[in-house]
């Protein structure tokens, strides 16, 4: 006759808790993460791509028909800055071309926003 094993008690291991990561650490992995994206090494990394459209100022500002100037005091751009945007010799960064993007669909948005600010 077959003896009925009693089966084992079940030990639990206590775990430890894992402290939470330091500013630093994360910035540190951060960097082990780049470093290996910019190596090949695509496992775990995690990549947002944005599309930044690509803004014609002049035209932008034609279409509201503003000068340089009202376009530049009505929305917070130095004007040498838009003079130079208009004429190719500097392009608007990532953030600004976001910023112009929105006033070229939403002008009243971005209006109302500096409106409430001051």
């Amino acid at each position: 006759m077959a003896t009925k094993q009693t089966p084992k008690p079940t030990v639990k291991r206590a775990t430890r808790a894992r402290k939470p990561q330091t500013v630093g650490e994360s910035i540190i992995e951060g960097l082990k993460q780049a470093i290996a994206w910019t190596q090949g090494e695509h496992d775990n990394a995690r990549v947002t791509l944005v599309h930044v459209p690509e803004v014609d100022v002049r035209k932008v500002r034609l279409k509201m028909k503003l000068s340089q100037a009202q376009f530049a005091t009505k929305f917070g751009f130095p004007p040498a800055t838009l003079r130079n945007w208009e004429q190719g010799r500097s392009r608007p960064d990532a953030p600004t071309r976001v910023l112009l993007a929105v006033i070229a669909k939403h002008p009243e948005a971005v209006e109302d926003v500096l409106r409430k600010a001051s």
